[in-house]
């Protein structure tokens, strides 16, 4: 049985920072790509990033592009996001989800793992 468990959420002030975990089980995390996602109320889910399977290869949604940084540990079966700078556009819900596929990793579509999500409320 998969399992993605995100922690790290919490409520933070603009400029603050903030380190999210997805720990994985019950998958060979080091053959999947790894992705962030984010959903803000009343919004679709959005990508936010998405880490190769070495952690060699990165791609990042513009929003969070110089702020954000995404690494991995496939010994701990564990991804990590680190945000910075953050802003109150950033609040929302973040999910991280696990592809077994070879392309099109920006689209939720193609990841057939998800967390149960963790919040992340940026405010004064």
């Amino acid at each position: 049985q998969v399992q993605l468990v995100e922690s790290g959420g919490g409520l933070v002030q603009p400029g603050g920072s903030l380190r999210l975990s997805c720990a994985a089980s019950g998958l060979t995390f080091s053959s999947y790509v790894m992705g962030w996602f984010r959903q803000a109320p009343g919004k679709e889910r959005e990508f936010v990033v998405f880490i190769s399977w070495s952690g060699g290869s990165t791609d990042y949604a513009d929003s969070v592009k110089g702020r954000f940084t995404i690494s991995r540990d496939n010994a701990k079966n564990t991804v990590y996001l680190q945000m910075n700078r953050l802003k109150p556009e950033d609040t929302a819900v973040y999910y991280c989800a696990a592809s077994p596929k070879a392309y099109g990793f920006t689209k939720a579509t193609q990841y057939d793992y998800w967390g149960q999500g963790t919040q992340v409320t940026v405010s004064s």
